[in-house]
């Protein structure tokens, strides 16, 4: 087998709690953008963007993760909103990936979204052939409107997701997955 396929048969996702820094430089993050941008796009649309969330900024966003917790929970206690606001702080870098699907006369919907579901991916597998981990969650924040607002998505965008992107000591153990032959099946 070559490195590429070794890296996509044994991928793992890491817990943000278990990503440290350093974040990426700003010539891998380029690098790891670029892979995820590099994606099939029927119809050069590129229905997806980035916005990445490092810093200050994880600080910022997580007040306002925190406020809309407490406002739908009025009964929560302060380690519970220290949590919520710490969501998005774990790891050095978290990327949320938008998807930017809309009505098309040649392109479905579905090939958009699939588009930015594949960006997400790209970035992953970049990121860690680069020997960072990473973690893919979306979490109630991502359907969250007031969350989505400050993230400064427009109310036709949706959040793919949120990938974590960090250093990480100890990769977990694998998890099971489905024998090829419960999910291929021969025509």
């Amino acid at each position: 087998m070559n490195a590429t396929l070794d890296l996509l048969r044994t991928r793992r996702s890491v817990p943000p709690a278990h990503l440290a820094g350093p974040a990426p430089s700003p010539e891998e993050l380029d690098a790891i953008l670029a892979a995820a941008a590099r994606v099939p796009d029927h119809g050069k649309l590129a229905p997806w963007r980035f916005i990445l969330i490092e810093g200050e900024a994880q600080a910022r966003i997580g007040r306002v993760v925190a406020e809309a917790y407490r406002a739908d929970h009025p009964e929560a206690d302060d380690k519970r909103l220290a949590l919520e606001a710490g969501r998005l702080a774990q790891a050095p870098l978290v990327i949320a990936v938008v998807s930017r699907a809309g009505p098309h006369v040649k392109i479905p919907d579905w090939e958009q979204v699939l588009s930015a579901g594949a960006a997400a991916m790209n970035l992953i597998v970049a990121a860690n052939a680069l020997g960072f981990r990473t973690s893919w969650l979306t979490e109630w924040m991502a359907y969250d409107r007031r969350v989505l607002d400050a993230l400064g998505l427009d109310p036709a965008e949706r959040l793919a997701g949120f990938v974590h992107v960090g250093r990480a000591e100890q990769v977990p153990p694998d998890r099971p997955r489905p024998a090829l032959a419960e999910i291929v099946t021969r025509y």
